[in-house]
């Protein structure tokens, strides 16, 4: 199993370090975030990395090569020319990724405790296109899962906005709104299965996919995540990571 980093956004939310710096390499406590997820990925055997850049992406693969990928072996995705967001950049790496049956995408600015081996776990239990890291927790947009745990849409609390492109899915039942974590663990299979191009969110792509495929929610609302978007969260990480 592979892993995918990203840290290829403008870290817009955690200016002013990224007026001149990547938000992968904001620090906690000595180590910056993208070190700490390739040490997060390390816990679960997981040390074949690649990891998409474009905000001053010199300066993380200097920090990758200056520190031989923290004992990992990373490839680097290059979206200088354009960032593509998340679903894009998953389609340039493509290539990347080939060798690899199953992988774990996240974030650059998460860090948890999660068990990755459970969720992986649930990925391969239900035959799964995709498995995202979920929790019950306030957020703005949320994704729409049924009984069974499949997705079946999206929902934006503050514009009122909802899709349910797999609203057969649905049953007789309400779906249950779940707050995305930033985590999923993923079958190569998909690269067959995208239809959209260029620049194109994750959430784009999995509510094109989810009327006639699989995306299982993991509900993990016992673990800790953070986001570390903000300088705030920075201050708020540096009391709960060493």
């Amino acid at each position: 199993m592979a892993g995918f980093i990203l840290a290829a956004g403008l870290g817009t939310r955690l200016k002013p370090w990224t007026d001149h710096h990547p938000k992968a390499l904001a620090v906690v406590n000595g180590k910056s975030l993208l070190q700490r997820n390739v040490e997060y990925l390390q816990k679960f055997g997981i040390t074949d990395i690649v990891v998409n850049v474009h905000h001053f992406a010199d300066q993380i693969i200097e920090a990758i090569e200056t520190n031989k990928g923290w004992g990992s072996k990373i490839s680097i995705s290059d979206e200088t020319d354009m960032v593509l967001e998340t679903g894009g950049g998953l389609l340039k790496a493509k290539s990347l990724l080939e060798g690899c049956e199953t992988f774990v995408l996240m974030n650059c600015d998460i860090l948890t405790d999660l068990d990755l081996n459970n969720l992986l776990i649930q990925h391969q239990e239900n035959q799964a296109l995709a498995t995202l890291a979920v929790a019950n927790r306030e957020t703005s947009r949320y994704l729409l899962f049924n009984q069974k745990h499949e997705m079946v849409g999206w929902k934006n609390i503050k514009t009122e906005e909802i899709k349910l492109p797999a609203q057969q899915k649905q049953g007789s039942t309400e779906p249950s709104p779940m707050a995305f974590s930033g985590i999923h663990v993923i079958s190569n299979s998909i690269f067959d299965k995208i239809n959209l191009t260029g620049k194109f969110g994750m959430i784009d792509l999995y509510l094109d996919l989810c009327a006639d495929n699989k995306i299982i929610g993991y509900d993990h609302s016992n673990d800790f995540v953070l986001d570390v978007g903000k300088p705030e969260a920075v201050v708020q990480a540096e009391g709960l990571f060493k």
